[in-house]
């Protein structure tokens, strides 16, 4: 009996330990952490954007996967699962901060910053630390950039070169938030990084800060992309406000023909020019033509296929999702982040008045001929905002047709914010 009774008590331990570890396994634990309310917080914004993708079709190909990933890594006990690298480095980088400020048992502090280092070298990366490469070894901006090349018709800026100016005007919104950010205490580069949200480019946006600011990485992604997504919600109340109903009621006139040899000749020169003058613009601009010469020439219609179907739904993909990852309540939700929200719709904001506002300027010089509208496609939301100056100016005039006016300044802008971004970075950089 004695035997017996050894042996049930030994296995009733293993059992109750086991139970222990499945408990402390699942996500359950993390309800009872001081920082769960904040995971509930972003669990429900999460919930808001997912309804805008699927309800009201925000953008739905660029809102889906990154609210989701939001959902998935605030989900109690997710982050240590997707993200176990980074867990252990903020870990670490914890510990590390409270040894520099003497704060605590010293001794004891050491000892668990050794342990957490021996962890770490023995962990190996989660499925969310892998995609995140594509992010910090900025490889993802400029696949994207390639496919949205392959996508793009310069043609509409090429017949009227007068659509350049309204893509730098809406690059203003770039520079105000740029001081706007200075003001409120941030660093040159965190301000440069916080600007480039203003050119309404999400790749952009991540490759600028990737390089200058990667501390900040999440509230400028959250923001770019978020705001890019809103295009519909953001920008009418400004067109609207900015312009009169005479001035939106403007029927243009139709654009030249623009001959093949044209299309073919304006990546190679623009890539050209743009290089010798500014070399940290080309990663981005310099994959945004190529794309563009191998639509353009048609002699390599299978890998113009592959770079604006597949190539670049895999990367929007890969990309959403670990966006939205990186809204982690517990990181996300500190007023630094929260004031960079804040710049980040001011300078969408300004990018779309400063636009609308050469446009109105144009309208004048040329009595009557622009309409200012097209001034608002002048950020680089390819081809959202362009489709929300033709929805604003239909709403107004029936036999309006405002789209294809709209994408020259709309793709003057994608070359506006490469080139806002390579100035940003030959500064900071």
């Amino acid at each position: 009996m004695f035997n017996v009774f050894t042996i049930v008590s030994s296995e009733s331990g293993t059992i109750l330990d086991s139970l222990k570890n499945l408990w402390e396994s699942t996500g359950l634990v993390g309800i009872t952490t001081g920082d769960f309310w904040l995971k509930i917080v972003m669990l429900a914004i999460a919930g808001l954007l997912l309804y805008l993708a699927i309800v009201k079709q925000f953008e739905p190909n660029l809102l889906l996967a990154m609210a989701f990933g939001m959902f998935i890594i605030n989900i109690p006990g997710a982050y240590e699962i997707l993200y176990p690298v980074k867990f252990l480095e903020g870990q670490i980088a914890a510990i590390e901060a409270q040894i520099a400020q003497n704060s605590g048992n010293i001794a004891e502090l050491t000892a668990q910053l050794a342990n957490l280092n021996n962890t770490l070298a023995t962990t190996s990366p989660g499925l969310f630390d892998f995609i995140y490469y594509g992010v910090d070894w900025v490889i993802f901006p400029p696949l994207i950039f390639l496919g949205i090349g392959a996508m793009t018709d310069f043609g509409p800026l090429i017949a009227n070169p007068k659509s350049l100016l309204l893509g730098a005007a809406a690059q203003l919104g770039i520079f105000i938030t740029f001081f706007g950010a200075l003001f409120l205490g941030f660093t040159g580069p965190e301000a440069a990084s916080i600007a480039i949200i203003g050119g309404a480019d999400g790749p952009t946006a991540i490759y600028v800060t990737s390089k200058l600011a990667n501390h900040i990485l999440p509230a400028i992604a959250i923001a770019a992309y978020s705001y890019m997504a809103l295009v519909p919600v953001i920008q009418p109340p400004i067109m609207k406000l900015l312009t009169t109903k005479k001035e939106r009621m403007v029927v243009m006139e139709q654009l030249r023909t623009v001959t093949k040899t044209e299309k073919v000749l304006f990546p190679i020169i623009v890539t050209g020019v743009v290089g010798i003058i500014l070399p940290s613009a080309i990663p981005l601009l310099g994959m945004l033509m190529l794309g563009n010469l191998m639509k353009e020439s048609e002699v390599v219609p299978r890998l113009t296929s592959t770079a604006k179907n597949e190539l670049i739904n895999i990367i929007t993909i890969l990309l959403g999702v670990i966006v939205g990852s990186k809204a982690y309540g517990p990181v996300f939700l500190e007023w630094s982040f929260l004031k960079i929200l804040i710049l980040g719709i001011l300078a969408f904001g300004c990018g779309t008045a400063g636009g609308v506002l050469l446009g109105k300027l144009m309208y004048v010089l040329t009595k009557g001929k622009i309409n200012p509208l097209i001034g608002a496609a002048g950020v680089s939301a390819v081809p959202m905002a362009a489709r929300v100056a033709q929805d604003v100016g239909r709403k107004e005039n029936p036999n309006n047709y405002l789209l294809m006016h709209a994408m020259g300044p709309n793709v003057a802008g994608v070359i506006g914010s490469a080139v806002a971004a390579g100035v940003l970075l030959a500064i900071f950089g």
